[in-house]
């Protein structure tokens, strides 16, 4: 745990417009579509000033395979006994009602969450929700990449098992303390975003599977996969305050706190072509560090193809314009 360097005798003024309490949130899913499933799901709560309240974690039965099993080592096996979504809603409501709800990347936890309550005919009591790339931004902390492990060593908090929902939240609940005061103390307004349910999700059926995504991986190696080609024409660059069009020329650089490959899978979902590369037919660059100075950025910038970040793509990948018929 961090130590705590606020005094009772020279306490951090307090913003009054700050939030009364936050629910810091992970959940492992089965990938990134809006027909996949929470497998796991940690909340700690956390008071005004980020001190810890108490704090929850569940295994959640998907009734479908478990996805990236090498990602998340949840096997079906390991959630066949666990409750099914609408069985935890009630005491998941509990530890999010009056809450703003924090998470790294938090627009993909909030969807994720969202669209399970709606299957359950319900809705989430949450109103707003922080995310903590966001914030890390408004601070202006000096990190290499956003991704979780990066905010946790800035902090000098110790991750122990990467992609567990519960020592996620943890992390995150020890790293947001510290930037919830240094935001604080600098006068920061919070990134706060207003929370509506969704709608826009499916059941399709996904079988269990013997190997494949249901088999435990010895390591984080994943072999590269053909993708089927787009079926649809590049209408050309994304144009900053528009929709992504399907079609669109999309590619990656960088680090992302989702993994890559899921990311590229949700967008090949919506009608976007992946590509590996970048060159003046690719409508847009997904990055994190856009001052990296990596050859994709490069090339971009020469180009002039636009750029964004991994929480703006999340965004953008709700609303995805069809294809002009032919």
């Amino acid at each position: 745990m961090l130590e705590d360097r606020t005094t009772a005798a020279s306490p951090t003024p307090w913003p009054a417009a700050y939030p009364k309490g936050y629910a810091v949130v992970d959940v492992e899913t089965t990938g990134l579509a809006r027909d996949d499933r929470i497998i796991s799901a940690a909340v700690y709560r956390l008071d005004a000033r980020g001190e810890v309240e108490d704090h929850w974690y569940t295994l959640v039965n998907p009734e479908r395979d478990p996805g990236p099993v090498w990602i998340h080592g949840l096997t079906s096996e390991a959630l066949e006994g666990a409750p099914l979504f609408p069985d935890i809603a009630e005491e998941f409501s509990a530890r999010l009602a009056d809450r703003v709800l924090v998470a790294h990347n938090a627009v993909f936890d909030w969807q994720m969450i969202a669209r399970e309550y709606a299957r359950a005919r319900s809705e989430a009591p949450v109103r707003q929700r922080l995310c903590t790339i966001a914030l890390s931004k408004e601070l202006g902390l000096p990190l290499p990449n956003h991704k979780l492990q990066s905010l946790a060593a800035h902090f000098g908090v110790v991750q122990q098992r990467a992609h567990h929902a519960l020592d996620d939240a943890r992390v995150l609940a020890e790293a947001f303390r510290p930037s919830l005061r240094a935001a604080a103390e600098g006068g920061v307004r919070l990134p706060l975003h207003e929370c509506r349910p969704l709608t826009e999700w499916t059941d399709r059926a996904v079988p269990r599977q013997q190997g494949g995504y249901g088999g435990q991986r010895p390591t984080s190696w994943r072999p590269s996969r053909k993708r089927p080609a787009c079926p649809h024409p590049n209408p050309g660059r994304y144009e900053d305050g528009k929709r992504l069009k399907q079609g669109m020329r999309i590619a990656f650089s960088g680090d992302t706190s989702v993994e890559r490959d899921l990311l590229e899978d949700r967008a090949v979902e919506a009608g976007l072509h992946v590509a590996t590369s970048i060159s003046r037919l690719t409508s847009l660059l997904v990055t994190n560090d856009p001052d990296s100075g990596t050859s994709k950025v490069v090339k971009a910038r020469q180009f002039g193809t636009p750029m964004v970040d991994e929480a703006a793509f999340g965004q953008l990948l709700r609303d995805v314009e069809p294809a002009a018929e032919r």
